[in-house]
């Protein structure tokens, strides 16, 4: 059991480096807590939940994933090949396709619901 209790410690002080010193990691939590309160707000299927909080989990996740490559290469980068700084470009680019996804997915389920708020 101690085990466990020291790998959940490990993944926290993880999530409070990023929550404390990642900017889009926060612009993305305070996104999804948005949608989050949309769903609560809005009469939302549960396919639809689950897809939301997917494309939520994903999102963070491969924000996550870019931080730790970010400082691989950052640690590595003085000493290695010029591929670094494209590593770390496609990182960024793999985010930047999942919250355009993610965000496509909000629009689609949120849409007919705000829509039908103007009616």
């Amino acid at each position: 059991m101690n085990r466990t209790v020291r790998s959940f410690s490990f993944a926290a002080r993880g999530f409070r480096y990023v929550l404390r010193g990642e900017r889009n990691f926060q612009i993305e939590l305070l996104v999804a807590s948005m949608v989050v309160l949309g769903m609560i707000l809005f009469d939302v299927s549960v396919m639809e939940r689950v897809v939301l909080v997917l494309s939520i989990a994903w999102v963070l996740t491969l924000e996550l994933v870019n931080t730790a490559v970010e400082r691989i290469m950052d640690v590595l980068q003085p000493r290695i090949h010029p591929y670094a700084r494209i590593i770390k470009d496609v990182m960024a680019a793999a985010v930047l396709v999942s919250a355009s996804g993610a965000f496509l997915v909000g629009i689609i389920i949120f849409a007919p619901h705000v829509f039908h708020l103007f009616r």
